[in-house]
């Protein structure tokens, strides 16, 4: 299932094996050459598939000027839905071909036709195998543990926890020994390259990182989960797409459904995980965000309790912190 995904995000055209197979090409990286191949392994013309309101697949045609790179970009932009006239019933296994686009973190776009078979050396996956793949919800191997002296605590430990499917690898930030505490602090944090790393002020995900980190120091104990789930899970092309849509005037939740994805993405399987593999079943979870809450108990972990983590507007993100509360129900007052 990964290699079919990194298959679509090199360019590569995917077999969907099924009763009738389906060839699939990923718009977002479709190259003059990758639609020679997608033609080439084709038994008839192309539908394009799109993501439309709640993720429902959109299939439209498209006319053989169309394909090429740039129109095809041009056909599947963002928030571009086609008219209901242009429509054509949606295929067999729409949504499956769409959630391998989300699953490479492409734009939910792409070119599906019956498939030739014909001997092509491409990769095959079965559309059950995609409906049961939820990227953040794979087993974990803990890798290596490394100490890694922080400003904020000096007795802090990195453990290093690896996807079995080759995914990116997740950290459990350890400050103490939180694993001896009966109910430590834990932030759950979502790795943010923009807030935690450039200091943006489009978000809070800096403050938040530095202000778990500081909390966690002062009480002797704790643990930052730092997860691979950049964007709410979109990854930080997407998030930055989303951003220019928020330029132009739809707020965080709106960006992430006109790009064809979920408001929110991410799963919190991998952070009850690495607490169960560090030996630590019981927490208080340092959060505003209630999903987490539920989410963690959902799969096992005993919440002891909430300790907010909030922090002023700063003039810039105001908007996004409003609808932070509004939209998502965060707890900021």
């Amino acid at each position: 299932m990964r290699r079919a995904a990194q298959d679509l995000r090199a360019g590569t055209p995917v077999v969907l094996e099924a009763s009738r197979p389906q060839i699939l090409l990923a718009i977002e990286t479709a190259t003059e050459a990758a639609l020679a191949e997608f033609a080439a392994g084709s038994a008839g013309f192309p539908t394009l598939l799109l993501s439309g309101a709640a993720a429902d697949p959109i299939a439209t045609a498209v006319a053989p000027a169309d394909l090429t790179p740039g129109r095809l970009r041009a056909l599947a932009h963002p928030g571009r839905i086609p008219a209901p006239q242009a429509r054509l019933p949606v295929p067999p296994h729409a949504h499956a071909a769409l959630k391998l686009a989300r699953t490479a973190l492409l734009l939910p776009a792409v070119l599906m036709a019956p498939f030739a078979d014909d001997g092509a050396d491409l990769l095959r996956v079965a559309p059950a195998s995609i409906a049961a793949f939820h990227p953040q919800s794979q087993t974990l191997a803990r890798v290596v543990e490394a100490a890694v002296p922080l400003a904020e605590a000096q007795a802090c430990r990195v453990v290093a926890f690896r996807p079995d499917d080759g995914g990116i690898e997740h950290l459990a930030v350890l400050i103490g020994h939180p694993e001896q505490t009966p109910a430590p602090l834990v932030r759950l944090h979502s790795e943010c390259f923009t807030g935690d790393l450039l200091g943006s002020l489009r978000c809070d995900c800096g403050p938040q990182l530095h202000g778990a980190l500081q909390r966690m120091a002062a009480e002797g104990a704790g643990v930052l989960l730092y997860l691979a789930q950049e964007g709410r899970g979109i990854g930080l092309v997407n998030k930055l797409r989303a951003y220019a849509l928020q330029d132009s005037g739809l707020d965080t939740l709106e960006a992430n459904l006109a790009l064809g994805f979920a408001a929110d993405e991410r799963s919190f399987a991998p952070a009850a995980d690495m607490l169960r593999a560090l030996g630590i079943p019981r927490i208080r979870l340092l959060t505003n965000n209630p999903q987490k809450l539920a989410g963690l108990a959902a799969c096992g972990i005993e919440i002891a309790g909430r300790v907010p983590l909030r922090f002023a507007a700063n003039g810039v993100n105001d908007a996004y912190l409003e609808t932070k509360a509004r939209r998502f129900g965060h707890l900021l007052d």
